[in-house]
């Protein structure tokens, strides 16, 4: 495989897990309405569709194509994930937030990975410069950030109180 193989691989599994964080922070945001977590959160499946709409954007300008399996994969994972935090499974609203936040956490976690790995490889790759990795990198921290004051506060709810 060539080094555009390695890289069309390497997004294409990203866009994959975009997908699925697209409807996983559709789903947080829901769930905290009415809580006071969801000023911390701010729009932030808007934001996170945002990133997915430029990595398909720069899936098309690196000339890579989307991978239809992974696509899908994405899209049954987040199926997986919504049936094993829904609050009745999880026993609580508290903790079903926790483990929401948590994993698409986890997420954002790997995006920022992936824009830092692309700032590595611009030289080599010069259509990496169509989009703005450092803001993007930067992005991805304050969603994480955010992300964190809603994990940590329902983590207090869930661990502190009886319901």
């Amino acid at each position: 495989m060539s080094a555009i193989d390695h890289l069309g691989t390497y997004l294409g599994d990203h866009l994959g897990g975009a997908n699925a964080g697209v409807e996983m922070a559709r789903q947080l945001e829901e769930a905290v309405r009415g809580t006071p977590y969801a000023a911390a959160l701010g729009p932030i499946a808007r934001d996170i569709e945002e990133d997915l709409e430029t990595l398909r954007g720069l899936v098309d300008e690196v000339g890579v194509g989307q991978n239809p399996v992974k696509q899908a994969v994405g899209w049954v994972v987040e199926k997986a994930h919504r049936i094993g935090v829904h609050e009745r499974m999880a026993g609580s609203r508290d903790l079903s937030l926790l483990l929401q936040a948590e994993s698409l956490g986890l997420g954002v976690e790997g995006k920022l990975a992936l824009w830092l790995a692309l700032m590595e490889v611009v030289p080599a790759h010069p259509q990496l410069t169509t989009v703005d990795l450092p803001a993007l990198a930067e992005r991805a921290r304050d969603q994480r950030r955010r992300l964190e004051v809603a994990r940590l506060g329902a983590a207090r709810a869930a661990f502190t109180s009886d319901d």
